[in-house]
């Protein structure tokens, strides 16, 4: 273990969340180690600002709660005590001891599936086991209020200073008690512009289907932050060359091409660019959006295959197809249903964008998801280099902010406007049903 004293290290109270520090200072006055521990002691030292910040104690998950009356005791994998402040929540973890103390009988403690995956971890240990049951170097520095030192039991701190991200323990031992590692890897690599050590990285792509076996619940949360942390770019590209992206999206990567140039793949390079940058420069974003660019050109191929192959109507196929995309992504990540139905809307007013005549235009301006809608017909525009379609685009770029006077010359000679009125080919006339005998 290697101790480093308050004046070696940048890490400041004053940067540090006061009810974190209250949870600190009470622990440790009740007689308990306490420690800041994980990616806000990891970004402290990075001068970046902690999106929250966890506590780890030797203090049980009961110990805790009798000492907090705003606490609430959390998972069963992992046995947690959530201790909040308003909106704020400080996450209390007990120091992790090792496996092998346990006994085998005891279930609701420990257990271990064949695969060697984790289902329960509820084994209390000391600071020192507990440093070595992290999952990572850089996430395995630990900040007392007591003394004000950084302790670092791993090498941590030389890790963080090099930028390598470095699992603690046998990699594949590792990844196979809990999968997601795989991904927490690559998020961290990509957002903290760090390299995985060559004994990290080489058994990721061995290992990748092993993201079969995680409950799709979770790898949607996981999804999100893998993409929707303002690195969803470099993420991208790393979960690609370590073969993660497909189990996540594999109607996605089912069409990926050598040459990565079809507008399918343009439009998922170019719409998690833009989401970096919202994200960046504190724009709000929204998940639906993001799957309904990813899946629109899956979806699109689909849609034209049911049409091809049934005789549907265009319009009936587009609906079949939109719940067997959807259907088939939710296998792999649980989308809950309060997105699944934006990113229907979002897909549906492609449909109508072209269709503007009367008063249709001052209608799809009223829907909820216009905007969204529109951004997505911008998007295709602009990956397929379209004339009729960027012509479309910039006519509802200009309406939506013309006056009245201005739009309703807009709609008036909508009759001299090249751009196609549909979006869809007309529906097969109907045949009679022939007469039985006929």
């Amino acid at each position: 273990m290697t101790v480093i004293p308050r004046e070696q290290h940048s890490i400041s109270r004053k940067d540090i969340s006061e009810n974190a520090l209250k949870v600190l200072y009470r622990l440790n006055k009740s007689g308990y180690e306490a420690y800041l521990v994980g990616g806000g002691v990891r970004d402290l030292l990075l001068g970046k600002k902690p999106k929250d910040f966890d506590i780890t104690t030797s203090a049980t998950p009961e110990q805790v709660r009798k000492l907090f009356r705003n606490c609430r005791l959390v998972g069963r994998r992992f046995r947690l005590a959530h201790v909040m402040f308003g909106p704020e929540i400080i996450e209390v973890a007990t120091f992790r001891g090792h496996h092998e103390q346990n006994p085998e009988s005891d279930k609701n403690s420990s257990q271990q599936a064949q695969n060697g995956m984790l289902l329960r971890d509820n084994i209390f240990g000391s600071i020192e086991e507990d440093a070595q049951r992290r999952d990572f170097t850089i996430n395995s520095l630990y900040y007392g209020v007591a003394d004000f030192t950084l302790r670092d039991y791993v090498g941590g701190l030389r890790d963080l200073q090099q930028g390598v991200i470095r699992l603690i323990g046998d990699p594949e031992t590792r990844y196979r008690e809990d999968p997601v590692r795989m991904l927490r890897a690559i998020r961290f690599a990509a957002k903290l512009d760090m390299t995985l050590s060559e004994e990290t990285a080489e058994p990721i792509p061995r290992l990748a289907s092993l993201l079969h076996e995680i409950p799709p619940a979770r790898l949607f949360e996981e999804s999100l932050k893998l993409l929707q942390s303002g690195f969803g770019y470099p993420t991208y590209l790393k979960l690609c060359e370590y073969q993660l992206f497909q189990p996540l999206f594999p109607l996605i990567a089912r069409h990926f091409t050598p040459n990565h140039d079809t507008p399918m793949e343009r439009i998922l390079v170019q719409v998690l660019k833009n989401t970096d940058y919202r994200l960046q420069n504190d724009m709000r974003v929204n998940p639906a959006f993001l799957f309904a660019a990813m899946l629109w050109y899956p979806l699109l191929e689909h849609a034209q295959k049911l049409a091809q192959e049934s005789g549907l109507a265009y319009y009936d196929a587009f609906a079949l197809a939109m719940n067997d995309v959807l259907d088939e992504e939710c296998r792999s990540l649980a989308i809950p249903k309060r997105i699944t139905t934006l990113v229907r809307d979002i897909w549906q007013l492609q449909l109508r964008l072209s269709r503007r005549q009367g008063k249709r235009a001052h209608k799809l301006m009223e829907h909820p998801k216009f905007r969204a809608a529109y951004d997505l017909l911008a998007l295709r525009a602009e990956v397929e280099n379209n004339p009729e379609m960027l012509r479309l685009a910039e006519w509802w770029d200009e309406f939506q902010d013309a006056t009245p006077a201005v739009q309703k010359t807009m709609l008036n000679t909508l009759g001299d406007d090249p751009a196609p009125r549909r979006t869809r080919p007309r529906r097969p006339r109907r045949r009679a049903p022939r007469k039985e005998g006929a």
